[in-house]
């Protein structure tokens, strides 16, 4: 089955330090095969999405990108360089890829500025943000003219995974439970329900938010977040149950969960219509991914619809 993937990163030059910053404890030579990946726009890249049955591939800057730049302004340019880069490779690969825009969150002006260029003048089709800016999370009120921008472009956000801040005492000294083993899935998914519970869902009630890894554990926990919400009400009063925000706002997708039970326990929580194929390109296998989805133990009309048809609802493409 043809299938639209939205997890899919590359990096260029002016960001692989930051990337190496950011990398799990791998060896020297998994490093280099990552890093030469990433670089590729080319050949190996199209021949990974032919092995999964990939028709389009939604690129974005493998984290953490400028967000962990300590200088605004450098990050700023960074991140318009970055998107020029990921412009010329689309113009390249029209039928192929697809962008999303890298944005230096440091300096929200900008950053809306630059998501408003990408999408209006470079043809992205939303944009991907790597967690916290320096400890600021995206609940914060200043970042509300940025949001006004995404509802009004009605294009969605990939929330995508970053180290803590502040590392919580229980992973200290439990360096097996590090990055994408199991802190990122607790930052991300603590990350949207600070999104849920701010408000911000019913300030911009047609956001769109992504996250990836089956949504980080939350479909799972829908009824219990009702249940202890209304048990200890916050001075912030939501409109509506949280579950009802995550159900209407929350898109989530398959990378990197090659696995039934999570993915039935997504569609089960969430709805068929908020679930998208991805694969993680280059951290999973491509053609690992193509396989699950084609023989997972879902109905042909769901699959088709996490394959392909909810990507294009939620981008508005043209395929």
């Amino acid at each position: 089955m043809k299938k639209i993937a939205l997890e899919e990163h590359f990096i260029v030059p002016c960001l692989v330090d930051h990337l190496l910053e950011g990398m799990p404890a791998v060896t020297p030579e998994v490093e280099h095969t990552l890093v030469d990946l990433l670089s590729d726009l080319g050949e190996r890249r199209l021949a990974a999405m032919d092995a999964a049955g990939v028709e389009l591939s939604v690129l974005s800057i493998s984290g953490p990108g400028v967000q962990v730049e300590p200088d605004a302004s450098r990050a700023v340019a960074l991140a318009r360089e970055a998107n020029d880069l990921l412009a010329e490779a689309v113009a390249k690969h029209p039928a192929r890829y697809r962008g999303f825009a890298h944005l230096a969150m440091q300096d929200v002006k900008a950053a809306t500025a630059e998501l408003e260029r990408c999408v209006r003048e470079l043809g992205f089709v939303g944009s991907m943000v790597n967690g916290h800016t320096h400890g600021i999370y995206l609940d914060n009120p200043c970042y509300d003219p940025f949001w006004e921008a995404m509802e009004a472009l009605d294009v969605p956000l990939y929330l995508h995974p970053e180290d803590a801040h502040v590392l919580p005492h229980v992973l200290q000294g439990a360096a097996g439970l590090s990055k994408p083993v199991w802190e990122w899935s607790v930052e991300t998914s603590t990350h949207f329900l600070r999104l849920v519970f701010s408000g911000l869902f019913d300030r911009f009630p047609k956001l769109k938010i992504v996250l990836g890894h089956m949504g980080e554990t939350l479909p799972y926990v829908l009824w219990r977040l009702d249940s202890r919400a209304k048990l200890t009400p916050s001075k912030r009063p939501l409109k509506l149950q949280p579950s009802d925000y995550l159900k209407r706002n929350l898109f989530v997708t398959t990378s990197g969960q090659c696995d039934d039970v999570p993915l039935i326990a997504a569609i089960s929580g969430l709805g068929a219509d908020n679930v998208l194929f991805s694969v993680d390109y280059p951290y999973e296998d491509s053609a690992i991914a193509g396989r699950f989805l084609d023989n997972a133990a879902i109905s042909e009309a769901t699959r088709e619809k996490v394959a392909r048809l909810n990507a294009v609802r939620l981008m508005n493409l043209k395929v």
